[in-house]
């Protein structure tokens, strides 16, 4: 054998010895991923049950869970993320600690105070309804519906989302009120009343009249005149200004339509959630992992903090875009967002005693709340997300 020949078997050696270790270190990566999640759903099941001590967020630096009663609209998280995770993992376990749970959010399907009835109730009896087909939750699911329809102005053909800041807005609309027209849709296939679905109906489609920018991001909150269904302004309570692109409202807006899409079928409301994911995917200041800064348009991008809720809230309408579109951009986008997601860089180090999963969300940047926080609401569309993939 010459010189050549040795050095050329020599190289390709050396090469197959590094593709080796190259798959085994994404494999160890993996596999250590993956024990450490399954470290972070088992602190769930460690979390002490109680009605008035539901977690919403934590501040890691001080090591507090900040704890809500179940009028607070993230209430029906916590549960929903043991149903969840029961599905997910077979664990009897899950389910039991969800059926402790449970119960405390019935009461908020009669709370009309809030447009975020959809939230608390079907996040909690909803996740329990995909688990155990029984009457209870059932109810309690139209009943919420109900509830929901009372702030319905068929002027304005939208539901009312806040009842606050009355010397700021007439009847504000915002785009996270997408989200709750499952509740709504949900009671019209249970009930056989229709009522609920023209209801959720005629607000998608307000929505989508007087939402979007023609490059198809969306605002947070439109105002509207309730006496004559006028638009009154256009603006943002969450995002950095009114004209800048809040991060988590277009993962709404692409969640919201396409769940919409699911029941109806309305091209339109495809079309938009398309648009808006593309809008997403697309943008120039998405950093390279997928998860997004809050704000697409914060001047201190890219020292500006991320939002993993805004990723999980799209990773999850993604696997959902896909299944209608069979659009492999959306498929493989969701794909990098949760490979994103299960790194040490935001899973929650087992250190932290909590009932969370990840880190690095942001609550509300222009009130300083809940910034580059565990916040409930990601896990929740995480987990669902990961069943959307698996169900794929």
């Amino acid at each position: 054998m010459n010189k050549v020949s040795s050095l050329v078997i020599l190289g390709f050696a050396l090469l197959i010895t590094a593709c080796k270790s190259e798959i085994y270190s994404q494999t160890k990566k993996s596999s250590t991923s993956e024990n450490l999640l399954e470290k972070r759903y088992k602190m769930l099941l460690d979390y002490p049950v109680d009605s008035l001590s539901m977690p919403r967020s934590m501040s890691v630096k001080t090591n507090t869970i900040k704890k809500v009663p179940s009028k607070d609209w993230t209430s029906g998280f916590f549960v929903g993320n043991l149903w969840q995770l029961y599905r997910l993992t077979g664990n009897e376990a899950y389910k039991n600690q969800a059926h402790k749970w449970t119960p405390f959010s019935k009461k908020e399907s009669v709370n009309n105070n809030s447009h975020d009835v959809g939230f608390k109730v079907f996040c909690s009896f909803g996740e329990a309804l995909k688990v155990e087909n029984k009457q209870g939750y059932k109810d309690v699911i139209i009943k919420g519906a109900e509830t929901l329809c009372t702030r319905f102005n068929p002027k304005v053909g939208a539901i009312r989302s806040w009842d606050f800041n009355k010397e700021i807005w007439d009847y504000p609309v915002i785009i996270d009120n997408m989200m709750n027209l499952e509740l709504l849709f949900e009671a019209s296939k249970l009930s056989g009343n229709k009522k609920y679905q023209d209801i959720a109906i005629q607000h998608a489609n307000t929505t989508l009249k007087n939402q979007f920018r023609a490059d198809n991001s969306c605002y947070h909150v439109i105002d509207y005149d309730p006496t004559t269904g006028a638009v009154r302004k256009k603006t943002t309570l969450q995002g950095y200004n009114d004209d800048s692109v809040w991060a988590r409202g277009q993962g709404w807006a692409v969640y919201g339509f396409t769940m919409s899409y699911r029941y109806t079928k309305d091209p339109a409301y495809l079309k938009q959630a398309e648009a808006t994911a593309k809008f997403f995917i697309n943008n120039k200041n998405l950093p390279k992992d997928g998860i997004p800064y809050w704000d697409f348009k914060d001047p201190a991008i890219p020292n500006s903090p991320r939002d993993v809720s805004a990723a999980t809230v799209m990773a999850s309408a993604l696997y959902e875009l896909y299944g209608y579109t069979k659009n492999n951009s959306y498929l493989a986008f969701a794909d990098k967002i949760i490979k994103s997601l299960k790194s040490n860089q935001y899973i929650l180090s087992d250190a932290v005693k909590a009932p969370f999963i990840l880190d690095h969300s942001t609550g509300n940047c222009p009130k300083h709340d809940e910034i580059d926080e565990p916040i409930i609401y990601a896990d929740y569309y995480f987990l669902e997300a990961l069943l959307r993939k698996k169900a794929l």
